[in-house]
Order: structure tokens, then sequence, then C-alpha cells
């Protein structure tokens, strides 16, 4: 049974709206009642209802963050949402976007709830669609490059992180290196430019881009194709490290050896990645940085200041066992 403020009141033989005042933290209770009210709540296991006293206030202080529950780097960029948010009084609420929920819809909940910034964890809305967002609400746009300087970006230097990791792979002497293609996801067009660089730099005309995306199942569907190629490509740039891993299932399944055969390089430094069984070299975005960004960011636009639109975190190369050199 859900414990209530008047519980509370009861208990402590006070009235319910010294309960309020203790827990609203104004004045009006002396220092001993304090303690009382406090005690029988802890005692009685009472949590105050954090809507209703937003409901009560002006303000919220309520960061609200739409992210992709499919996506593991959502999930580390969340976590590290929580860490920046702790320390400066304000609240994360989280809407997740979902095959059966849009990212209208998950950000139209954040404005029911009053927050007063939203983050946007690699959103697909149109720049238009940020536009108008904008205009409602301060908006922070994580992982994703906008064209129009009008929402806020925080994000890491994508082009810098394909061309780090293609240049890792011609390094090892590769020279028939593809890269699975994101398509429309945000980062893709920058992946695309920085792959396309490196390949110029190393006077190889050969771009090879395979179509694929942001999931297993992407990736599976990019090892099919990279099988059927010929002549097959001895490296592959993947989109993010859930394509690498779909890559790798349907590679290895048909008797392809990984590093001897195919160099295989992901993108994001997942949790994954890292498991001594994947072992998976891989392009690392920092999702503490670009968090601490995102919230000062956001507070900041909360509070009137108008700062620089985009501010870009650099990427780093993470070397482990997918990458040796070409057979």
């Amino acid at each position: 049974m859900t414990v209530t403020m008047e519980d509370v009141a009861r208990e402590a033989g006070v009235s319910r709206a010294l309960v309020s005042i203790v827990f609203r933290d104004v004045e009006g209770a002396s220092t001993a009642t304090r303690e009382r009210v406090r005690e029988v709540a802890d005692r009685l296991g009472y949590r105050p209802d954090q809507r209703a006293r937003q409901l009560g206030r002006r303000r919220t202080r309520l960061v609200g963050v739409t992210y992709a529950v499919h996506l593991p780097f959502h999930g580390e960029l969340v976590e590290a949402l929580y860490a920046a948010a702790a320390p400066t009084g304000w609240d994360v609420m989280l809407s997740p976007v979902t095959a059966r929920r849009d990212e209208t819809t998950a950000v139209e909940s954040l404005l029911d709830h009053r927050c007063e910034a939203v983050v946007l964890l690699g959103p697909s809305l149109p720049s238009r669609a940020l536009d108008l967002l904008f205009a409602r609400v301060p908006t922070v746009v994580v992982a994703r490059s906008v064209p129009r300087r009008t929402v806020q970006v925080v994000r890491t230097d994508d082009a810098a992180g394909a061309r780090a990791a293609t240049e890792h792979l011609r390094s090892l002497g590769h020279r028939r290196i593809a890269l699975v293609d994101g398509g429309r996801a945000p980062g893709a067009a920058e992946r695309r430019r920085g792959y396309r660089a490196a390949m110029r730099a190393g006077g190889l005309d050969d771009v090879a881009l395979v179509p694929g995306g942001p999931t297993e199942h992407d990736g599976e569907a990019a090892g099919e194709a990279l099988l059927a190629t010929s002549p097959r490509p001895t490296a592959v740039l993947a989109f993010n490290d859930d394509c690498a891993m779909g890559l790798l299932n349907t590679v290895r399944g048909a008797g392809v050896r990984v590093p001897s055969d195919l160099s295989v390089v992901g993108y994001d430094d997942t949790a994954v990645a890292g498991l001594r069984a994947v072992s998976l070299t891989t392009v690392g975005q920092d999702p503490d940085a670009l968090a601490h960004l995102a919230v000062t960011r956001a507070i900041a636009l909360a509070e009137g200041d108008a700062a620089s639109a985009e501010q870009v975190v650099p990427p780093h190369l993470v070397v482990r066992s997918t990458t040796a050199p070409p057979p």
C-alpha cells in the first residue's frame, strides 16, 4: 500500500500542511518537528510525489532526454547524463523512442511534463522540426550534426573518427577497404566523408560503400553483400559496433577468419566491443564528455544563456584483436 502524506501527519501527530512544509524545505517548522516528521517518513517508507511538487512550482528543473532503446551507445549516454546532472540540482526525465513509439511522441511527452530543456540523442527529426522545437523549448542535439545553427549541438567529430579507423587499416597494409554505410542515420554522412578522405590521402580510389545501418541485422545483410563481392575487401569499417557484430556473425559463419582473412573495425566502443570474446577494434566516443557538455548547455539555455551553437568532442581509436595485416 502506498504511504501518503496524511499517513505521515497522523503518525507524527502534526497537520498535513506541516508535513508539506517539511518536505518542501520552507520556513514554518521547528528543527525538532522536521526531525520527527522525517523520522516517521523514513520508518513508514514515504516518498514525496515529485510530479505533484513540480506542478506546484513555476520551475521543474527537469532536463528531458529522448533516446533509442535499441542502441547500446544511447544507453551509455543516458548513464553519463544522469552522472552529469547529479551535482547540478536538476533531474533527468527519460522518454524512449521505440519501434512503436516515434520521436515526436517521445518529445511531446517531455513537454507535457514541463521539462525546461530537452536533450535529443541522435535524433532523426528533420532540421525544420528541430527549429520549431527549439522555438518552444531550449534544445540540445547530441551525436548528430545539424546544418542550421539554430539548435545547440554536442557531437563527436565523426569524420575524424572514420578517418582514423581507415588510416589504421591502411597502416596495416590494406588496400581494399570497404565501409558499411549508415545510410541516413545520424553521423553517417560525416563517417562517409572521413572514410573517403583517408582513402584519397592514401591514393586509394577504389572506394567501396556497402549498404548498412545501425543494427546487427544491418550488419548481417552487409556481411552477405561483402561475401558476394569480387575481389573481396581485406578490411571493413562498420557504421557502429552493433553493425560490426552482425557482420562478424555472418562472415565467420561462412568460414572467413577474422582478422586473418578480413579485418573489421566498429564505431562507438560500446561495452560489448571490449568483451574478451569479441575484442573489437573500434572508434571510441567519449560519453562522459558528451553528456557533461549536453547537460551544461541545456541548463545554460534554460537559464537564458545563449552560447556557441556547436561543441565537438574528438574521438579515439581503440585497437584490439579484429585488425591485422592483410593475407
